[in-house]
């Protein structure tokens, strides 16, 4: 969720199902592709579509993502309100939201009060939050003054430790809270579409044989540290794995790595978790990131088709393709071996 002012140096198809994941709150249920058998669960499903009475709140975190979802949102007719959070949310969202107001990260219940005053029904979540900032810069409780809303969706990850604190649990326990108080959590890239990433080479140059053998070998590794909700990213050369993405975020992976391999000709791998919730924290590319890479040393870039958002896409492939920078939009199903 660009900023105002900007605060850090950073950045479904219609098959899609519910199921339930070990690693977030025991009753949420996230989206799924391929096994829909519940349409009727949350209401939340991409098949389910909202009347053009329906208003929309969104809630915008930091970069471009908020308000391309908004325009999609306007485009399609939709009223559309945004509680910006601090911090985080730009200031051009104001003058194309329907009505907007700023929160602190932490006040939940009143971003609802907010939605429920202007009848709101269906919510998206869109943008970066800086998770390290808001958890471990000074007392959460002290620094963000969480609202009593607030206090009641954390209390198993943050007072009775009964949960854990990783991103699943934490986003999930907010669409719980939206339903909770009648309003459905439904995915942003649902209206959004064309930020999709499609399969195929999206650059003019393709992978060489040896970023192919590193996509191949980093590919699973990445899977596995997005199943156990640790990142989304590993960055990889000669087949061994020089960074590994946790709560820094992308961004401060990629330029680690450049100091780790001043040499450059590595290769980012960015994948989506196995139990992807579309919902929200989908992997996420633009033209920062590929200055960032350029700028480290990368070579090439793989990412996941039908789950991974590109914003901005002409100015993000042009930069790669001056940059000289592959990409590759790997299907999701493929895990094995492939080729270019």
């Amino acid at each position: 969720m660009s900023a105002c002012p900007k605060p850090f140096d950073s950045q479904l198809t219609s098959s899609d199902s519910l199921a339930t994941v070990s690693n977030s709150t025991d009753s949420l249920r996230i989206y799924r592709p391929n096994e829909f058998n519940n349409p009727d669960d949350l209401n939340t499903s991409s098949q389910v579509n909202p009347s053009p009475k329906d208003t929309f709140g969104l809630v915008a975190g930091w970069g471009e993502y908020p308000q391309q979802v908004l325009q999609a949102l306007k485009r399609s007719g939709y009223p559309t309100v945004v509680a910006a959070i601090h911090a985080h949310a730009s200031e051009d969202l104001e003058p194309l939201a329907d009505a907007l107001e700023w929160f602190g990260v932490c006040k939940l219940g009143r971003m609802q009060r907010f939605f429920h005053a202007h009848g709101v029904t269906k919510v998206c979540l869109a943008g970066k939050l800086f998770k390290d900032r808001i958890l471990y810069h000074g007392s959460l409780w002290l620094t963000h003054a969480p609202d009593t809303e607030c206090i009641r969706t954390f209390i198993p990850s943050f007072l009775s430790r009964r949960e854990n604190t990783t991103d699943d649990t934490l986003l999930g326990a907010i669409v719980q809270s939206f339903h909770r108080k009648g309003m459905h959590v439904v995915p942003g890239t649902d209206y959004a579409t064309e930020l999709i990433a499609e399969e195929g080479v999206l650059t003019k140059r393709r992978p060489n044989a040896r970023e192919l053998a590193d996509i191949e070998f980093g590919w699973n590794i990445a899977k596995q540290i997005g199943g156990l909700d640790i990142g989304q990213s590993i960055t990889v050369k000669n087949r061994s794995v020089l960074a590994v993405e946790a709560i820094e975020g992308t961004d401060a992976c990629i330029e680690r790595t450049g100091t780790l391999c001043p040499v450059g000709g590595w290769t980012l791998v960015k994948v989506a978790k196995p139990q992807q919730d579309m919902r929200f924290d989908l992997p996420t590319i633009g033209p920062l990131t590929i200055e960032r890479i350029a700028n480290s040393g990368g070579s090439a870039i793989a990412i996941e088709a039908e789950k991974t958002i590109i914003l901005d896409r002409p100015r993000t492939l042009a930069l790669a393709n001056r940059k000289g920078i592959s990409i590759l939009s790997k299907p999701h199903a493929v895990a094995q071996s492939f080729t270019v």
